[in-house]
């Protein structure tokens, strides 16, 4: 009797691989096949297969399969996340998260498009999983908070989590077990050519790509590039598990250590105490699912290739000394260390010391966490509004404090509740729920379904708790690679449990699908494209006019010269700019005021005004711009619209330093000198005083003819701002030498002292003409 030839696509335990026959794209029973086509099973013979395979088939005959044939989803969102972290703007006119958000869009779209022409005739059902409703929930959110909140951020937000959620459905009905390893190899080399450009920077002092805080490869921030880095770990120890060939596992020991060290050379203590995390959590995966993987077969020449090669890269590579300037005067004022071992040790050290709770960086993000507990606890449902936290923030910050200057809570959760209300809490809730579940089924699940999908899921749950850890300390979210993973780990997920047949309201289940779909989504789709495009020059063009718009008045105020002739036509080129960019977009508050406070320093209150003008008319309540419109007004002498803001700002904020400066201010040139005197003198007391409120407080003392109080101004002012010590000495000789308070001695040290405080080439001209002379002789 012959034998029967089986089917090479069949393998037991791969229930996602019964649907395929040979050459043709037949499938089993009514299972939707990749290719749309259903042929009845009873027209064929049935293969002699296994029990597991039956029952795997049987198991897979309630959901749809992956679409695999022809189909080129996987492998654009594999080109995706290579491409997002890999690549970087190689001047400022770009912000680098901005080139980041383009790659990630048009691959998103353009994989939906590809994805809705291939099924344009398709009529068998697709999957739909739980989760979905997650991000739509706060898409449909964002775009409702339009209406009542902050229209351009509402919107902002609206379309990353429609991009989110296209991410995820693709990856739902494409992410098949056997093309995960695509999509972790895509994760693992985009990684790892970030990581290149960070230790270039970190050796050195590789200058290719604009930074922030260095090293951050493409990423202008450090911490933005190790919070991805370190999510992409448990992808890269899923390929280096699954690897035979040694050479593979040489290149895999290598890279991965190379990523570890890479993360340690910026120091960022969230992403630090996540790789100590899966220190601990991956050789427990790895020995959970050790017959899943290749490495309990590997002979001891691969073992000691493998360990041998990732310690000796952490170690070799670590004991590195920087060539980055940067780092080495980090190094010097903080001994941060200057490799990557001292800085990685040193750094995760650190979370333990008091002084970053009461003075350093996690002091600050105290502060933004309060402030937000303060709003989740005023709008629990309604929130904010999607991307309203930064517009919100000043009306809920504790009396007196001014922290403006960041855009994000630096905790993720926290700013989703904020902005979101009810929304937020369902996502967050629904989601971990959803995580528990996902880990409890793939610890309890000893099928051989089960076992195969056991080390994806894993190393998926693994990536998102990293994910999560960072997100706790950062705004990792709202990074485009970083959300691109977020959406990938779910995708892998959620496909997982599709295979597995864990069906029902809140796992996968099925959507009715027609031709009319297909194609209305391809329409759909070529709409965004053409929306992304738009929307990518627009976003490209503004940022590039308002950046060079800063860099020319940062150029003209560093010459020391702003008045020259040479420099006006240099002042209408930067105007113009700031003006289109401006048109462009008028919500941009991250740049745009910088140009004004350059203005203001050289005069031109006119201009400086309406820029600032242009930031609170998107952000009402920034208490420092509207006190410096406030002050502008004042310097043109309108005092009517100074006093009109001086009252704004204080119903903001009325105990601010700049609030409080600026009403004495107001007060002194409106005449009231006696008050503008006494609340002086109340806040030098209190200790709340900026350098426009020491120089007022001077001045009203001079005219009262209170030179004790003119003397402590000019002490405090000392103080403070030593680069005005030299004057302040000067002054207070002065004050000693010839006032009512006349006293020989300490007009004599004053003077002593303004000497001593002067650059050695303008002693001599000081000595002459700003001294008296009965004092020159006793110097």
């Amino acid at each position: 009797m012959a034998k029967k030839k089986r089917n090479p696509s069949v393998k037991p335990g791969n229930g996602s691989a019964m649907a395929a026959a040979s050459g043709a794209g037949v499938g089993i029973g009514s299972i939707p096949l990749p290719e749309g086509g259903l042929r009845d099973s009873s027209q064929r013979p049935k293969p002699q297969a296994k029990p597991s395979v039956l029952a795997a088939a049987k198991s897979a005959l309630n959901l749809p399969l992956e679409i695999s044939k022809g189909d080129w989803t996987v492998m654009l969102l594999s080109l995706m996340i290579f491409f997002a972290p890999a690549l970087g703007v190689p001047h400022e006119e770009m912000l680098q998260d901005t080139l980041k958000s383009i790659v990630v869009s048009f691959a998103a779209v353009i994989a939906g498009l590809l994805f809705f022409w291939r099924q344009r005739n398709r009529r068998d059902d697709l999957r739909w999983h739980f989760v979905m409703w997650l991000p739509l929930l706060l898409c449909v959110y964002a775009l409702g908070s339009m209406v009542w909140s902050h229209t351009y951020l509402g919107g902002v937000e609206a379309i990353r989590w429609f991009i989110f959620s296209l991410i995820l459905w693709l990856g739902l009905n494409t992410l098949s077990r056997e093309r995960v390893p695509y999509l972790a190899w895509g994760i693992h080399w985009g990684a790892v050519i970030a990581s290149l450009w960070t230790a270039l920077q970190f050796w050195i002092d590789f200058k290719y790509f604009p930074q922030g805080p260095n090293p951050a490869s493409t990423f202008v921030n450090r911490n933005f590039f190790a919070e991805y880095v370190v999510c992409t770990l448990p992808f890269s120890a899923l390929l280096l598990a699954r690897t035979r060939q040694s050479a593979t596992i040489a290149l895999l020991a290598f890279t991965t250590a190379f990523n570890i060290v890479a993360i340690m050379m910026t120091g960022t203590r969230s992403a630090l105490v996540a790789m100590l995390l899966l220190v601990l959590l991956l050789p427990g995966i790895l020995y959970l699912y050790r017959r899943q993987f290749s490495f309990p077969q590997w002979d001891s020449g691969k073992r000691i290739l493998a360990m041998g090669g990732f310690l000796a890269t952490i170690i070799g590579l670590g004991m590195i000394s920087t060539g980055n300037p940067g780092v080495i005067k980090e190094n010097d004022a903080e001994q941060r260390g200057l490799t990557a071992l001292q800085r990685g040790f040193a750094r995760t050290v650190s979370i333990a010391k008091k002084e970053e709770f009461t003075e350093k960086s996690f002091s600050v993000r105290l502060v933004m966490w309060k402030a937000t507990g303060r709003i989740v606890q005023d709008r629990p449902l309604s929130g904010v509004g999607a991307g309203a936290w930064e517009v919100a923030l000043p009306l809920y910050q504790t009396q007196g404090s001014q922290l403006e200057t960041d855009y994000y809570v630096h905790n993720e959760f926290l700013q989703l509740l904020a902005e979101y209300g009810l929304a937020g809490w369902i996502f967050i809730l629904s989601l971990l729920g959803y995580l528990c579940r996902a880990a409890w089924q793939s610890l309890r699940d000893k099928s051989t379904e089960g076992q195969a999908e056991g080390p994806i899921r894993a190393m998926a749950l693994a990536g998102l708790l990293v994910l999560f850890i960072v997100s706790n300390a950062g705004f990792a979210w709202r990074m485009a690679s970083t959300g691109a993973i977020f959406a990938l780990f779910l995708a892998v997920l959620a496909a997982s449990d599709a295979r597995l047949a864990l069906r029902g309201p809140l796992l996968a289940s099925r959507i009715n699908w027609k031709p009319a779909y297909s194609q209305a989504g391809a329409v759909t789709m070529m709409l965004c494209l053409t929306l992304t495009a738009y929307i990518s020059q627009q976003a490209a063009e503004c940022e590039s006019k308002i950046v060079k718009s800063v860099k020319i008045a940062l150029t003209i105020s560093q010459s020391g010269d702003v008045n020259n002739p040479k420099w006006d036509k240099n002042k209408v080129e930067m105007l113009r700019l700031i003006r289109e960019g401006v048109a462009i977009n008028p919500h941009y508050r991250k740049i745009t005021p910088m140009v004004a406070d350059e203005l203001a320093k050289w005069g031109d209150w006119k201009n400086a005004i309406w820029i600032w003008e242009s930031v609170v008319s998107s952000r009402p309540y920034v208490t420092a711009i509207i006190s410096n419109i406030a002050r502008g007004y004042m310097a043109v002498g309108n005092n009517d619209k100074a006093l009109e803001n001086l009252y704004r700002v204080k119903k903001l904020q009325p105990t601010a330093t700049s609030v409080r400066s600026l009403e004495v201010i107001l007060l002194s040139r409106n005449g009231n000198e006696p008050e503008a005197l006494r609340r002086a003198r109340e806040y030098l007391k209190e200790e709340t005083y900026d350098i426009d409120l020491i120089n007022a407080a001077y001045v009203l003392g001079v005219r009262a003819k209170d030179w004790r109080f003119a003397v402590l101004s000019l002490q405090l002012r000392n103080k403070t701002w030593p680069g005005q010590a030299v004057d302040g000495w000067l002054k207070m000789g002065d004050i000693y030498a010839s006032t009512e308070i006349k006293d020989e001695a300490k007009a004599l040290e004053a003077y002593k002292a303004a000497l001593a405080a002067a650059p050695e080439k303008d002693r001599l001209e000081m000595r002459t003409k700003r001294i008296p002379t009965v004092y020159q002789n006793k110097l």
